[in-house]
């Protein structure tokens, strides 16, 4: 707006220290900011009336004149083709991914039936039904269980 540098600020701050004294220049000081902001508002509230008013004889005139308004129309209808042409081979890419995922898992399934032997043949029978070290396991555990609590209740002995 205005092209005012620091030394002219210092100058306008002596001058205003001599003029109104000391005793007053924080109170004029205070002032002057006060009506500083309502005019930089004021000239801000100016400003996006006339912006609005422009906008408005932009709208007017394109109203006024409909091969403008069908241009901006033609865009549009372009626009929206090249979306739905786009929307197309996206879904068709999709479909397409669908179907050979799909294909990929009936022929790893195949491969997998068409082994000799399955999972449960492979595993001994001796592993899956006795296992020696389970009921020592769950005991271990039961015991380790108990001595925590009797711990407990040693560590704390007024609570309950």
């Amino acid at each position: 707006m205005f092209d005012i540098g620091f030394w002219e600020i210092a100058v306008i701050g002596v001058i205003a220290l001599l003029v109104v004294g000391p005793e007053r220049l924080p109170g004029v000081a205070r002032n002057v900011g006060r009506w500083v902001g309502r005019i930089r508002r004021y000239v801000s509230h100016v400003k996006q009336d006339i912006e609005r008013e422009i906008n408005a004889d932009e709208v007017r005139q394109l109203l006024e004149h409909p091969e403008a308004l069908e241009s901006i129309r033609d865009v549009a209808r372009e626009t929206a083709a090249v979306f739905d042409d786009t929307r197309k081979e996206l879904n068709s890419a999709a479909n397409e991914a669908q179907i050979s995922s799909q294909a990929d898992t009936v022929v790893g399934v195949d491969a997998v039936a068409a082994n000799d032997q399955s999972a449960e043949q492979r595993i001994p029978h001796h592993a899956v039904d006795d296992d020696p070290f389970a009921s020592a396991q769950t005991s271990t555990t039961a015991i380790s269980d108990e001595s925590t609590t009797d711990e407990q209740r040693t560590e704390q002995p007024g609570q309950r």
